[in-house]
């Protein structure tokens, strides 16, 4: 699978592999689309190459990890490629599409709208998943088998409910401070509403701590990742980790949930412990 008119935005050398950013039209959102992709040298060489997929957060960019978490040094070192989605459709034209940081642009919470009028290009599960993907391991000779996912806040809400909502596409995931049960808190309520209606029931699809609560054995039998900073001023309101944890007890799921004190939701914290989440992956699509 081929993407439509890729076009390479721009190039930079980094440590002996290579940063790129590109801009495609994409058919699942039906608007051009960006998104960034670090090739390690082992990539460049022409080794089968693992990708590792990061969902950014609200208001975020495809630029954002690439320029702030400081992953390039070790995803070189392990031979991960990884490519950085950009966080939403832009310039569809929707009256009140860039109104508020939580919903719209840059908040496009990896689901497919079902609500007018944001269900005609609010389709970012259905462009990760069936376009982005395919898409990008194929152009660029990556192993499609050995895909992981991880990704921040509500790119880690992505992240878990993506996972789960497509069993046998990712072998490993990780995230960072997700919006671990979105029906129950303000982000996921506003977002929900807004592209998938008032009927709260069909919201439980896209909840992680649901999903994981509906499984009869463990979907990830080697472990989940999540790192939670303990001074994030949106843990109790947002947050919740502790319902995906007591899903993953209910569900046998294993999961290394570790809590910090004194970090935050920012990307000092990220970079912290990105070296953990690389090798979590690594290890898992070695």
């Amino acid at each position: 699978m081929s993407l439509d008119n890729l076009e390479l935005i721009s190039e930079h050398a980094c440590f002996g592999g290579v940063q790129r950013f590109y801009k495609h039209s994409s058919a699942e959102i039906g608007l051009p689309m960006r998104f960034g992709l670090f090739l390690p040298p082992q990539a460049l060489a022409g080794q089968a190459t693992p990708l590792l997929t990061y969902l950014a957060g609200l208001t975020c960019t495809e630029e954002t990890f690439a320029i702030k978490a400081g992953a390039q040094r070790q995803a070189a070192e392990l031979g991960l490629a990884i490519l950085t989605p950009d966080t939403s459709p832009r310039g569809a034209g929707i009256t009140g599409e860039d109104h508020h940081w939580e919903f719209g642009v840059g908040a496009g919470f990896y689901l497919d709208a079902t609500e007018m009028p944001w269900s005609g290009h609010w389709c970012m599960e259905s462009y990760i998943v069936k376009e982005l993907l395919p898409g990008v391991t194929a152009q660029f000779g990556l192993d499609g088998q050995r895909l992981g996912l991880f990704g921040h806040s509500m790119g880690g809400h992505g992240a878990l409910t993506l996972a789960l909502r497509h069993p046998g596409v990712f072998k490993s995931v990780s995230a960072f401070a997700p919006i671990s049960a979105p029906t129950q808190c303000p982000w996921g309520h506003n977002a929900f509403t807004g592209y998938l209606g008032q009927d709260e029931s069909t919201w439980l699809a896209h909840d992680a701590s649901a999903l994981m609560a509906q499984q009869t054995s463990a979907p990830y039998a080697n472990g989940i990742l999540i790192d939670q900073g303990l001074a994030d001023k949106f843990l109790v309101e947002q947050l919740k980790p502790e319902l995906f944890e007591a899903a993953c007890a209910q569900a046998g799921q294993p999961l290394t949930l570790r809590r910090h004190a004194g970090y935050d939701h920012g990307y000092y914290f990220i970079q912290t412990f990105m070296a953990d989440h690389l090798r979590h992956h690594a290890e898992r699509l070695a």
